[in-house]
């Protein structure tokens, strides 16, 4: 595993070090991160569209970023991805995630995210990147809970819709050997595991559909995260280090009351601060062989970002496990050979 790491998206903005590229990743390397992952939605960071036509363009980008002591390990179009499938209740909420001109325009502004998704594809081959990150986008989430009764046959056409709209993405991932990572995230029609092998099932199971992994997610569902590691550690590809807790009241659940985050019974914390055993995480990942980043992902309704940052660092680098090489107990083998094997069981 590889790390620490750090998602640059909470932490941009106006007045220095958060304000440019060379500033921000200089910061991120003061603390200790050895990674960055990039939000695609801000130009201050990259321009996708050259970095998916100009590989001269991506080596220099590249090239500031490891000057500042860091390197980029992922880009992301959580933003952009949530635009491939928008469920018409949803229109003027995203409507701000597209250019200008394009809102109100919910054909336009899918054919865009569309494309733009494939643009980060040749984008990342160009930067050398194994693994890219976005949300899956929704149809069907307005239906979560099944009041009004849901027609027949609507969950199927949702996610079949989903696929069709994903596929030729995912095409495109495959043909730049780049693996499409999902945050399993609720909000997206992929926000379980059922959710995505129904939505893996509907690609074909397509090749190049994975997952990042984020277990604050799952303890904000009651889903049990370390055994979801057993179950899909073959898709799982990335992993934002992200802590919440869940204190469910007399008042209040899983559905929070429509409170903000601070009152909620599920909220997100900064690292080390939730309910999340990220030792047993770090073990599991490690077991299964996971050989990609860890990457911080610091979203807290009570502590201030810096702090989260700063502490992330260190916390991440206690949790990386370096694989042992031998086993524990070789010290008390012997010579083996053949024959010894069929006498030790008398044959």
């Amino acid at each position: 595993m590889q790390g620490p790491a750090i998602f640059l998206a909470q932490f941009m903005g106006d007045t220095a070090p958060f304000n440019s590229l060379e500033n921000i990743c200089t910061w991120a390397a003061s603390l200790g991160y050895v990674g960055v992952q990039i939000p695609t939605w801000d130009a201050r960071l990259i321009d996708l569209e050259k970095a998916a036509s100009s590989k001269t363009y991506c080596d220099e980008l590249r090239g500031r970023v490891e000057a500042c002591g860091v390197k980029i390990t992922e880009l992301s179009t959580h933003l952009q991805g949530q635009l491939v499938a928008v469920n018409p209740a949803y229109d003027l909420m995203f409507d701000s995630f597209a250019p200008e001109h394009l809102r109100g325009n919910p054909k336009a502004r899918t054919e865009w995210a569309i494309q733009t998704l494939k643009y980060a594809a040749k984008a990342s081959q160009n930067l050398g990147l194994n693994a890219h990150v976005t949300f899956s986008g929704a149809l069907l989430w307005p239906t979560v809970y099944p009041w009004p009764q849901r027609p027949k046959g609507l969950v199927e056409a949702g996610f079949k819709e989903l696929a069709a709209r994903w596929v030729p993405i995912l095409d495109v991932f495959h043909e730049c050997d780049v693996d499409l990572c999902y945050e399993i995230h609720p909000g997206e029609d992929l926000h379980d595991g059922v959710t995505f092998e129904r939505f893996l099932a509907a690609t074909g199971n397509h090749r190049r559909c994975n997952i990042l992994y984020d277990p604050s997610h799952f303890v904000l569902q009651q889903l049990d995260y370390l055994q979801f590691i057993d179950l899909y550690h073959e898709r799982i590809k990335m992993f934002h280090v992200k802590d919440a807790e869940f204190n469910p009241s007399g008042r209040s659940g899983v559905y929070g009351g429509y409170q903000d985050w601070v009152d909620r019974p599920g909220r997100f914390r900064s690292t080390g601060d939730g309910q999340v055993d990220f030792k047993s995480i770090f073990s599991k990942l490690t077991q299964y062989n996971y050989k990609g980043w860890a990457v911080l992902e610091w979203e807290c309704c009570i502590k201030d970002s810096e702090q989260g940052a700063r502490e992330g660092a260190p916390f991440i680098a206690s949790q990386i496990i370096k694989v042992t090489e031998r086993a524990f107990d070789d010290f008390a083998g012997g010579a083996v050979d053949d024959a010894l094997l069929r006498r030790i069981m008398g044959v």
